[in-house]
């Protein structure tokens, strides 16, 4: 039997689970990940220290099987997305990794945005323009660290990195970088003028060679061998954006009758497209793990972090007693209260610069209705994106769930009741590392594809159906959502007059 390592890291965890070709999980280890946030809207990593927790993944993970690692055939890895890990000139690191949960470059973005490069690059990028992007990033640290990025030899995102310390090879993996406004989508590269419109044109030869998600980018090193417990040569693969590696494992495609929902820290909703037609939103295209196909979707930071934010006012000991959350929830009477809650901690998917906030909270709401709201306000996010995504994709009836938040049964009925859609929920623990595995497993000859490898496993599908006598509740709470958020848009606004 051959088996295949797969890395996925997260903004909490990073995780390391060892699979055999059935995707049968053999064993896996967590390492709980660490995020320096110095400053407001900084959210930064130690390279180290992400380099040292996938070290510790790894090693743990080997500890606890006793399968041969010469039955190892190859690792690679899921990561989040977007924002930059870099190398100096000498291939060392250069400053702590910023994620793409960053805001730091907000100005930046809002001066672009008054100059209509939004409405520019598109045509181009076929992406939108936030903080959170490799180039917002890489143009602050012109403006505010210019030594930094006078020493920028090589642009990575989080996966990239990773598979550099595996191996020492630098490359920029294709469903990722394609998201990240260097790259033109008419040519399938880097594009010069891009970086020119941002005003980045120094560090177009920082970019690194792209290469395809199941591609073999290298081998693991002695060093790192004798580090981790792997076997020197073991094959190291291209890897994955998340959200490509979530949807993979929802088992979607481009029969556009179901979407992708991940409720994690960012909530997103995708769907699989061979086409692009002319519409007048600007949805965002990446490129997918099949040759010709795009992963559409839309995304903020939006989701269930938000509730995890409050686990120290709400929870005991550090964590939430999810059974008790969810029994005082299932005694509520659906979206009765006058109570809202806005998602909007880490940043919104309605405007940029709003924050977040309760309003209607007064001395008789129980912490059970505190739970609801929360509960409710982070879906009411999710719809914001699903409405809008529905116009791309007319014909979706069901949705495929994945993330924490699919344990609790009270919220995924939430879900349903709230778009009248079915809900799906593939039963897979962890579907970063699944995914990377088979990225691993394509590579290596063992399937003929990544999507031949995902359907060839059994994966059972737990499912809630929606009750239509609560839809207008939660359409009706829902709409009263959107009002609330337009005024808060609007008093944001206000500081600019």
């Amino acid at each position: 039997m051959n088996y295949f390592i797969g890395l996925d890291s997260g903004g909490t965890f990073m995780k390391a689970a060892l699979l055999d070709r059935s995707g049968h999980q053999i064993a896996i280890a967590k390492v709980s990940a660490k995020v320096i946030n110095s400053k407001q809207g900084w959210v930064e990593r130690d390279l180290d220290a992400l380099w040292d927790d996938a070290k510790a993944a790894i090693s743990k993970l080997l500890t606890t099987t006793d399968i041969n690692v010469d039955d190892i055939k190859g690792i690679s890895i899921s990561a989040q997305g977007k924002g930059v890990y870099l190398l100096d000139k000498n291939q060392r690191n250069l400053r702590n990794g910023i994620l793409s949960s960053d805001s730091r470059s907000l100005d930046i973005v809002e001066r672009w945005q008054a100059e209509k490069l939004p409405e520019k690059i598109y045509p181009l990028t076929l992406q939108t323009l936030w903080t959170g992007h490799p180039v917002s990033i890489i143009r602050w640290l012109k403006d505010y660290e210019p030594e930094n990025y006078e020493q920028i030899g090589a642009i990575l995102m989080a996966h990239d990195y990773i598979r550099f310390r595996l191996t020492g090879e630098v490359h920029a993996e294709l469903t990722n970088i394609s998201e990240s406004n260097f790259f033109n989508a008419n040519t399938g590269n880097y594009d010069a003028e891009l970086l020119a419109l941002f005003g980045i044109d120094e560090v177009f030869s920082a970019l690194p060679p792209i290469i395809k998600p199941d591609q073999l980018a290298g081998y693991v090193t002695p060093e790192i061998a004798r580090e981790t417990g792997l076997k020197v040569g073991t094959q190291v693969f291209g890897g994955l954006f998340d959200v490509v590696s979530t949807a993979v494992c929802s088992g979607i495609d481009e029969s556009a009758d179901s979407l992708n929902y991940v409720m994690g820290t960012w909530s997103v909703t995708s769907g699989i497209a061979d086409n692009i037609p002319p519409l007048d939103y600007r949805y965002v295209y990446g490129h997918y793990v099949v040759d010709g196909q795009y992963i559409i979707h839309e995304a903020s930071p939006t989701s269930a972090g938000n509730y995890e934010w409050f686990v120290d006012y709400l929870g005991q000991n550090g964590e939430f007693n999810h059974q008790e959350n969810e029994a005082l929830v299932a005694a509520l009477a659906p979206a009765s209260s006058d109570l809202f809650f806005v998602p909007f901690l880490y940043g919104s998917n309605m405007g940029l610069g709003l924050k977040a906030g309760f309003y209607g909270l007064q001395a008789h709401h129980s912490k059970g209705q505190l739970i609801q709201a929360i509960w409710e306000g982070i879906l009411f996010c999710h719809n914001v994106h699903l409405d809008r995504m529905r116009v791309r994709f007319p014909d979706a009836t069901s949705l495929r769930v994945a993330g924490g938040s699919t344990v609790s049964n009270v919220w995924m009925q939430m879900l349903a009741d709230l778009t009248g859609m079915s809900i799906e929920i593939p039963c897979i623990e962890e579907t970063g590392s699944l995914g990377a595995a088979l990225v691993a497993m394509a590579g290596a000859g063992e399937y003929p594809s990544i999507q031949a490898g995902f359907k060839a496993m059994h994966v059972d599908i737990k499912r809630f159906h929606p009750n239509t006598s609560h839809y207008e509740q939660y359409q009706r709470k829902y709409r009263r959502y959107l009002q609330l958020v337009a005024f808060f848009k609007a008093f944001e606004e206000q500081k600019y007059d």
